[in-house]
């Protein structure tokens, strides 16, 4: 077990980014925060601190268990931190591969004019989100 170890090498590690050269230009965009602030890729963790990390459209909160000097497999890598983000977040970002697929008869032919817009109409119903 290491004493010292950078975020960016314990991202890596955990396999939260498939490089560690992703996980360090993370770290520089400012998508990896402690306490709400940036932090740098050369930043030590420490066991029992929290972490921010945001990936394209999924964010992730988790604690640090254990330090990883390597980069281990995903069945050791998941008991080296808890993933502490709300199940309404995560919730989200899956069902953000759940749209609708639009078919139509095999046969049927090209659609009318009146139905693409009886499609597009439907698609964007779908794809409206209501703020609250």
């Amino acid at each position: 077990m290491a004493d010292k170890l950078r975020i960016d090498k314990y991202l890596w590690s955990i396999r939260l980014f498939k490089t560690r050269s992703l996980a360090t230009d993370a770290c520089k965009a400012g998508r990896v925060k402690k306490e709400g602030t940036n932090i740098k890729p050369s930043h030590e963790v420490k066991i029992g601190e929290v972490y921010q990390v945001s990936k394209a459209i999924e964010k992730k909160i988790i604690k640090v268990l254990e330090l990883l000097p390597s980069r281990v497999d995903a069945k050791k890598a998941v008991l080296a931190y808890a993933d502490l983000t709300p199940p309404e977040e995560t919730a989200k970002y899956k069902s953000m591969f759940h749209s609708p697929v639009l078919t139509r008869d095999k046969g049927a032919g090209r659609p009318t004019k009146k139905d693409r817009r009886e499609i597009d109409d439907l698609s964007d119903s779908f794809f409206d989100v209501e703020e609250e």
